[in-house]
């Protein structure tokens, strides 16, 4: 609609029908009885309203109505009229284009003040040239009927004129809201893939380093004593370094985990179940349950990170002797649990992003996860999701 109001995509019809009008009288003017003096005057006092309509009554359409423009031109067609009706009476014609003008320009309590005016001169006209008090009374009641029928006419257009400029306003208010909700979907997409990205790198890279760090670290004391033990944690920090490398173009290339890569779930967590057994020389069990069978890519992702994110605690924080994992293959669901004989913690006070990270996992494909733990005891972290 490029912002106009509906009512003013029908100006053009308007202004057609005020030409076909004003060309009609003046032709009506010149081809009757009167003078030829007086009809040239009418003709010119007539013809004169195209160039005043350019000058004002455009921009008066357009304009804030009741505005100054607006009564410029209003005052100017009511000057002009009466003049032309003055030299002939079948000027009184154009009333049929300038009447509903001023319905379009004005506020319906001056427009009606402004046709009164435009009919004065015609009115006085007809009254003074008339004999007869039936005649009079006719035109009386002529005179009240087509005021009336304007008056109602007038009200009309004036509400469709509101409607339109309240609608106008609305679709303004509408696009802005739009605008705004486009802005905060936007920043909310951004927020969510930056959670993503801190989640991402908190399940792998943060852990990988974590990992290599501990081993450099333990190898350090061997070095002199047991230079072998040594080597061989060296060579799993390299072999973690080679892994959180993957991982780390993985993730720039929006690809899968590099621990899945080709190999299915359940060989993905052996492998981190086995390597966590050499890195702290600690029992592990990984058990697999149930008919092994690639699930949504989503979903496999989701059991990999909480198994990588569960062996993480058990490294940094469980000192544990004993970790078992379990992956069930169930008809409905597939659930892995890491359980471990550490220290424990008490699940209502925990709030690292490890464990928050690994519930918003769960809930975005319709999982859950569930953190049982007792100071002393151990720790049990089990992730459910749906199998289809």
């Amino acid at each position: 609609m490029n912002g106009e109001d509906a009512w003013e995509l029908g100006v053009g019809r308007w202004e057609i029908y005020f030409g076909l009008v004003l060309i009609c009288t003046v032709i009506y003017v010149l081809a009757g009885d009167g003078s030829w003096p007086k009809g040239a005057v009418a003709a010119v006092l007539l013809a004169a309203m195209v160039p005043w309509y350019a000058a004002f009554g455009r921009r008066a359409i357009g304009a804030d109505r009741q505005g100054a423009t607006a009564l410029v031109y209003v005052a100017g067609l009511v000057a002009l009229s009466a003049g032309a009706a003055a030299a002939t009476p079948e000027s009184a014609l154009v009333l049929f284009a300038l009447c509903p003008q001023c319905y379009m320009m004005l506020n319906w309590r001056t427009a009606i003040v402004a046709v009164v005016l435009l009919n004065i001169v015609p009115a006085a006209r007809f009254l003074v040239g008339s004999t007869g008090a039936g005649a009079i009374v006719s035109f009386a009641l002529w005179t009240v009927v087509v005021i009336t029928f304007s008056a109602f006419f007038g009200l009309w257009v004036e509400r469709i004129i509101n409607q339109s400029i309240e609608r106008r306003e609305l679709i303004r208010q509408l696009e802005a809201t739009r605008a705004e909700l486009a802005t905060v979907s936007r920043e909310a997409g951004v927020m969510a893939e930056r959670e993503r990205m801190a989640a991402e790198i908190h399940d792998t890279l943060a852990q990988g380093f974590t990992s290599i760090l501990m081993l450099l670290q333990a190898a350090e004391p061997r070095l002199a004593d047991d230079p072998g033990g040594a080597r061989r944690q060296i060579g799993l920090a390299v072999r973690t370094a080679r892994e959180n490398l993957a991982e780390a173009r993985a993730l720039v290339s929006a690809v899968p985990p590099a621990a899945l890569g080709e190999a299915s779930l359940d060989e993905a967590v052996r492998r981190l179940a086995d390597r966590l057994g050499e890195e702290l020389d600690v029992d592990t069990e990984c058990v697999v349950s149930g008919e092994p069978r690639r699930l949504d890519a989503r979903s496999e992702v989701v059991l990999l990170r909480a198994a990588q994110e569960g062996l993480a605690n058990v490294r940094k924080h469980a000192k544990a002797d004993a970790v078992a994992i379990t992956l069930d293959y169930g008809a409905a669901a597939v659930r892995l649990e890491v359980r471990d004989d550490g220290t424990g913690f008490d699940p209502e006070t925990a709030s690292g992003f490890g464990l928050r990270g690994m519930r918003e996992r769960a809930a975005q494909v319709d999982g859950t996860l569930d953190v049982r733990s007792v100071p002393g005891v151990g720790t049990s972290i089990t992730v459910e999701v749906p199998a289809s």
